[in-house]
């Protein structure tokens, strides 16, 4: 039986399926078309202005790897005019973290890109090591997810940069909806389906260039081009929430492989029904608890803190880099198969009813000077609650919420 051609140039021998519509292509249509979608997503949204100083939030897992070797590819053959360097958190993690900035420094050289690393004990007098001995694996997500984003706009402050991009894909925004629809928070799935966001708290935006790259083809991309990237799951990450939803998606993805940016059109669709004092990212949070926005700190911290490796249901993206490399040393074999499914039918649309919001005035927190609508900023009352010897997971209705998604 012959190779079968590749779907575009039709005269190279195709290697990869693609995860997200089964077309058959070979590497180097692959690669280039992963690139093309990448500039459209970041053309058709105007992520970046000519000049601007961008900072990647680098973990040495596949997905930031990957987001810096594309965007100084793009950078350098679309004209960009991007200055590009690589901003990492530290956060204590002995046998992950440690081992992950060897890579990240390694892709500094790589890439010829400045390296700056923040430190959680440099910035709280903690380490994620020393906090998990505190309040046990329940819930550190949370506290994670709160230092980690300070400290990435911390971070970009001292480098005198206003944008920060993160590997966030296609999976982790899908996994986002599906987390906030079983929630029954409307509200903050428009703030997490936006490719861009901002927060009161801080005037230094972010984005997501990767929102709509799969997973699998990140794992195709990293391996076929040979990025060095670290691929061990962070040994705390497995009691998080997130792992049910990520659960669900890949079960969804194996019966229909379109259904991630399905779920993904589908959180857009239905941010869009959500009232514009609601959803607008300029406008102060509603009185929520800060139980409910450190949810979303969680959400974002451990999406994009590079331990996503691994940590899909039953390891599917360790042993997809397993098989990858098993079926390269195993040459003249094509593997091919076919996926069927049944579309659903879409939900009907929630109700665009919305209570009337008061509005929040940003002040300095008086510990640590981080933009906060209250006196002392939710890091710092984490911060308090471990300091005492009493840990404060959830912080009560009274306190409202400083900052946004």
């Amino acid at each position: 039986m012959p190779p079968t051609p590749c779907a575009l140039c039709h005269t190279s021998r195709a290697l990869i399926i693609r995860p997200k519509n089964n077309q058959k292509l070979c590497k180097a249509c692959f690669l280039a078309l992963f690139e093309a979608e990448i500039h459209n997503t970041v053309t058709s949204n105007s992520l970046f202005s000519p000049g601007e100083r961008i900072a990647i939030g680098a973990s040495g897992g596949k997905d930031s790897t990957v987001l810096a070797s594309v965007l100084k590819t793009l950078n350098e053959r679309h004209n960009y005019g991007l200055d590009l360097l690589l901003l990492s958190i530290d956060e204590g993690i002995k046998g992950y973290r440690d081992d992950s900035l060897e890579t990240v420094k390694r892709n500094a050289t790589q890439y010829d890109m400045p390296l700056s690393i923040v430190g959680y004990d440099e910035l709280y007098g903690w380490t994620m090591d020393q906090v998990v001995s505190q309040i046990g694996k329940k819930g550190n997500c949370t506290y994670c997810g709160v230092f980690r984003r300070q400290a990435l706009d911390r971070g970009a402050a001292r480098l005198g940069i206003k944008h920060v991009v993160t590997g966030h894909n296609a999976d982790d925004v899908a996994e986002t909806v599906m987390m906030n629809l079983l929630r029954g928070d409307l509200p903050r799935l428009s703030r997490a389906t936006s490719i861009v966001t901002a927060s009161a708290a801080s005037d230094i935006k972010r984005s997501k260039p990767l929102k709509y790259a799969y997973e699998k083809e990140i794992v195709l991309y990293a391996h076929h081009k040979r990025l060095d990237y670290f691929s061990t799951e962070c040994i705390y990450s497995p009691e998080a929430f997130r792992g049910s939803a990520r659960t669900l998606i890949k079960n969804l993805e194996r019966v229909r492989p379109s259904a991630i940016l399905d779920v993904v059109r589908s959180g857009e669709d239905m941010a869009r029904l959500v009232p514009a004092e609601v959803s607008n990212s300029n406008q102060p949070l509603a009185n929520t608890t800060d139980a409910a926005v450190a949810a979303d700190e969680e959400a974002e911290g451990e999406a994009g803190c590079g331990s996503a490796n691994g940590r899909a249901s039953g390891g599917e993206m360790a042993a997809m880099e397993q098989k990858l490399r098993n079926e390269e040393k195993a040459t003249g074999k094509e593997t091919d198969f076919t996926l069927q499914g049944q579309r659903h039918d879409r939900c009907k649309p929630p109700s665009t009813t919305a209570k009337k919001l008061p509005k929040q005035h940003l002040q300095r927190c008086v510990r640590c000077g981080y933009l906060s609508s209250q006196p002392v900023c939710k890091a710092c009352m984490l911060l308090e609650g471990l300091n005492k010897n009493r840990p404060k997971t959830e912080i009560g209705v009274s306190v409202s919420v400083e900052e946004r998604y």
